[in-house]
């Protein structure tokens, strides 16, 4: 199975792509797709689409897992974010109908097993789990390698089915 990662971001979005066969996640690549600030809003969000586009075309991935936005001080950088979620979304969904979302504490008992870890525990963990010699930077990169492993430790769970947290996003 392979699964994509998003870390969903205005500026920075990153991402990670693995293979997991029931066993052990093999990492196949990771990035960020990026728009600069001082491009309109519009440009922005179809750079991000394209971005997702071409990231499902390279990487055919059977599950697509993105995390929930769950916080917000900033008002406005919670719409910018969610505005960058849409186009993420629109851009998988032509892609699959594979869309989950988990929310940070998930995230955090799938990967290190305990919800309140912080977060270079996960980004340590993932390392591990993945066998890299270090932590994928940037750090939105290394949030969506959490991300996709959340998904295949959930994927592959026999509680999955049984669990009202996960959410799929269609």
């Amino acid at each position: 199975m392979t699964i994509l990662g998003i870390d969903p971001g205005l500026a920075t979005m990153g991402w990670g792509a693995i293979h997991y066969d029931s066993v052990k996640p093999r990492l196949l690549d990771y990035g960020a797709l990026t728009t600069p600030a001082d491009m309109p809003m519009p440009q922005r969000l179809l750079a991000l689409f394209e971005g997702v586009e071409d990231l499902c075309r390279r990487f055919d991935p059977d599950d697509i897992a993105m995390e929930e936005l769950f916080f917000c001080k900033n008002v406005t950088t919670a719409i910018a974010v969610g505005e960058a979620r849409g186009a993420a979304i629109v851009a998988m969904r032509k892609h699959t109908n594979n869309l989950f979302e988990y929310t940070p504490m998930q995230i955090k008992q799938a990967v290190v097993g305990y919800g309140l870890a912080d977060k270079h525990q996960v980004m340590d963990m993932t390392r591990r789990l993945l066998k890299l010699k270090s932590i994928p930077r940037p750090d939105d990169a290394a949030d969506a390698l959490a991300i996709a492993m959340c998904r295949a430790r959930s994927a592959t769970s026999l509680l999955r089915q049984k669990d009202p947290d996960v959410k799929e996003t269609v």
